[in-house]
């Protein structure tokens, strides 16, 4: 069994006397998208500028493993495993695209022809080559952004942390760039992702944690999440009323419409509970015209486990 991509214990963090994270515990799987959700100022940035050394943890942090290097006794080991894309783009607008990738190229001390190449490879891998050579300035939002990913991706990093990377971007810009995240870990690249869109966690995540208050408050896939709100049920229409009313007296804990023919059952969504559900009918010898399972979202796990925030509705400092 590897090793995760990153393990992090008790992680610490106050700025005056304000507990920004008071104790977060995270581990990310090697190729893996990790979502870390939470309300503005609840600690996202705080947490990416830990685990990349951006900014030390306090004391009584616990160990933190990034890419299998110790943080506090290999940070150089650390930062040569890592990329970082901040909220804000590291996108130099004054010069050309390929210039901007060749300056990174130059700052991880790449020989002059295999930056070139390496630039060269990233620019037509993010679809940019045909404005590799206009100032960065005339890019659309989308494409800067596709550029400062390139830029983090010279140095050949195994675990990327994208902190709210596609604030801003319109639905088609923010899809191109799930499809480069995806790409990236099916290369096997970890990507450690913040983000305010929970459609964007739901989409892209295999694990996802939420952090209020300084601490995670829920972990686990998607779907985990989700059944932790309550609300989500089976629905089953009928048009026949008799064969309504016989799987009305067959299932337990129905809630009836009589005059739409549907039956509600409370439900988490799960195999085990919608097997029950079937069985019961089949026993009863009845069949419904429709069933369809209703969970609740992300947005709901969102503002249950927020609900009673007290972290001011207030960036973070950002990642630049």
């Amino acid at each position: 069994m590897t090793d995760p991509a990153i393990a992090a214990n008790g992680l610490r963090k106050s700025y005056g006397d304000k507990a920004v994270l008071d104790g977060v515990d995270l581990t990310v799987p090697e190729g893996t998208v990790f979502s870390l959700l939470g309300p503005n100022g609840a600690g996202k940035t705080t947490v990416v500028k830990l685990l990349s050394t951006l900014v030390s943890p306090d004391p009584g942090t616990g160990d933190i493993r990034v890419g299998g290097h110790d943080l506090a006794s290999e940070p150089q080991a650390v930062r040569a495993s890592i990329g970082v894309t901040g909220q804000f783009s590291a996108v130099d607008g004054l010069i050309t695209g390929e210039e901007n990738m060749l300056l990174m190229a130059d700052l991880h001390h790449l020989p002059r022809r295999e930056g070139r190449r390496t630039a060269a490879e990233l620019l037509e891998r993010f679809d940019l080559v045909e404005a590799a050579r206009k100032p960065a300035s005339t890019y659309s939002g989308g494409m800067r952004r596709r550029l400062d990913i390139a830029m983090t991706l010279v140095g050949d990093p195994r675990i990327i942390f994208l902190d709210e990377p596609t604030t801003g971007l319109d639905p088609r810009s923010r899809h191109n760039l799930w499809r480069i995240i995806r790409e990236l870990v099916t290369d096997g690249v970890t990507v450690f992702l913040t983000t305010q869109y929970l459609e964007e966690a739901d989409q892209l995540a295999d694990g996802i944690a939420v952090l209020n208050d300084g601490r995670v408050a829920a972990q686990g896939t998607a779907e985990e999440l989700k059944r932790l709100v309550p609300g989500g049920h089976v629905r089953l229409r009928f048009t026949d009323p008799a064969v309504y009313r016989s799987a009305a007296s067959a299932l337990r804990g129905v809630t009836r419409d009589d005059e739409a023919l549907v039956l509600r059952i409370a439900s988490d969504g799960s195999q085990r509970e919608l097997r029950a559900v079937l069985d019961s009918l089949d026993s009863a010898g009845v069949e419904a015209d429709e069933l369809t399972v209703h969970t609740p979202d992300l947005d709901d796990v969102f503002f249950a486990l927020t609900a009673d925030s007290d972290t001011p509705d207030q960036p973070e400092e950002t990642v630049r």
